[in-house]
């Protein structure tokens, strides 16, 4: 059932009470539609096995809207509008996601649209996006396929995917000792497979043999037969690619059938999470990772003041720190207020043209998207030592690394 989540703070719209229909009664008019209001509208997985990631943007998305709106909201054209938000919960479903954004354009009419978490989805999504001639800035799917297309009204803040691997590689260049060989492990979905088409020719050039290079089912949690292969191999690194519930379970499966990577193993996702650290406990340490994004001071923002002020109010206001995925969430909505302030109007094809242009400092980074519609934006490698997240390397090292992993037996 399509319905919109109530969310605090937030101006949305739930539609009509059943009571109020079974008694043949007028309903209100939404609250954004007594004011001048600007409606972004989203399909987010609220539910079902990405909830876990989909609260980053659903919670990143209030945030937001709501600190612009306590800043007087956005001007077009010399009149003072507010935001709002209607979001509906895909349930981690991905063709229920493209039936709610079609809803939201033909049947809500939202202004604007931002995105869901996953390339897949957003890959999808964006489909109904350009269809329909309505901007969507996103910051959930990393994927090249979503920018691949020609499309003119899909905007990303994720870095690309074929790149994600980047800096991981040119630390392993500077390590001692250097490893050799590499295991590289992706799942088959359009994010997955973006990264590991763009890691290959990386490995080749830094000089590192692939020793093993397999493909998984999205869907599956079984990564037995893969350790197995990987554990016959030995390589010096493991560079595994996928989604956090599949990060879990592979870490779980490599300690029960003792499969070790020789010098380190590095995921695309989970590491930043608090949620990940706290599942798998002292069997996170150790565990290289990724993120574009680092609450820092120096990340100065004009609603929020700086990454870390960020941080600290996401904590408080939501009980849980926010990694990437909520800062990114934010920069999409930052990205809409700038653009269209910058084009005076609600126009979608003039408020589109602006966003090709938007250039401006965030506490997520420099946010300028590229040709594609895409940001271009270097990753940190990140290690979890002793259950905390550390900066590792860039450009340069940042931090001390803990390395060579040590073997499951020899740990704690």
């Amino acid at each position: 059932m399509n319905r919109f989540v109530k969310l605090p703070l937030s101006r949305m719209w739930f539609g009509v009470a059943m009571p109020i229909l079974a008694l043949g009664l007028a309903a209100a008019p939404p609250a954004y539609a007594q004011e001048k209001t600007i409606v972004l509208g989203a399909a987010v997985q609220l539910t079902g096995n990405l909830a876990n990631s989909g609260r980053y943007y659903r919670d990143g998305y209030n945030l937001a809207i709501d600190a612009i709106n306590a800043k007087g909201g956005v001007n077009v054209g010399g009149t003072q509008y507010k935001l709002a938000l209607n979001i509906l919960d895909s349930q981690s479903d991905v063709n229920l996601g493209v039936r709610q954004y079609v809803q939201l354009v033909t049947r809500d009419k939202v202004n604007f649209l931002l995105g869901p978490f996953a390339s897949n989805d957003a890959l999808d999504d964006s489909v109904v996006a350009e269809k329909y001639k309505i901007p969507m800035v996103q910051g959930g799917g990393a994927s090249g396929q979503i920018y691949s297309r020609g499309f003119k009204y899909i905007f990303g803040t994720l870095p690309a995917a074929g790149d994600y691997f980047k800096s991981t590689i040119e630390m392993l260049m500077k390590l001692n000792p250097k490893p050799k060989t590499v295991a590289l492990i992706a799942a088959d979905d359009s994010f997955d497979v973006s990264v590991a088409a763009g890691t290959r020719p990386l490995l080749a050039s830094a000089g590192l043999t692939v020793v093993a290079d397999k493909q998984y089912s999205e869907n599956s949690p079984d990564f037995s037969s893969i350790l197995s292969f990987v554990k016959s191999t030995s390589p010096d690194a493991i560079l595994w690619t996928g989604h956090e519930p599949q990060a879990l379970s592979f870490i779980r499966q490599a300690r029960s059938l003792d499969v070790n990577a020789g010098s380190m193993s590095s995921y695309t996702v989970g590491v930043p999470s608090s949620d990940f650290r706290k599942a798998l406990g002292p069997d996170a340490d150790y565990a290289f990772g990724m993120t574009p994004w680092l609450p820092l001071k120096t990340l100065t923002d004009p609603w929020f003041g700086d990454g870390e002020a960020f941080a600290e109010a996401y904590q408080k206001r939501f009980g849980y720190p926010p990694d990437y995925h909520a800062a990114s969430a934010v920069a999409d909505v930052e990205a809409f207020a700038k653009a269209i302030e910058a084009a005076g109007s609600l126009d979608s094809d003039k408020v589109r043209d602006a966003l090709t242009k938007v250039d401006f400092q965030s506490l997520y980074g420099q946010v300028k998207f590229g040709s594609t519609g895409q940001i271009s934006m270097p990753q940190s490698v990140i290690q979890i030592q002793n259950g905390k997240l550390v900066p590792i390397y860039q450009t340069a090292f940042i931090e001390k690394p803990l390395y060579p992993t040590p073997v499951w037996s020899k740990r704690h």
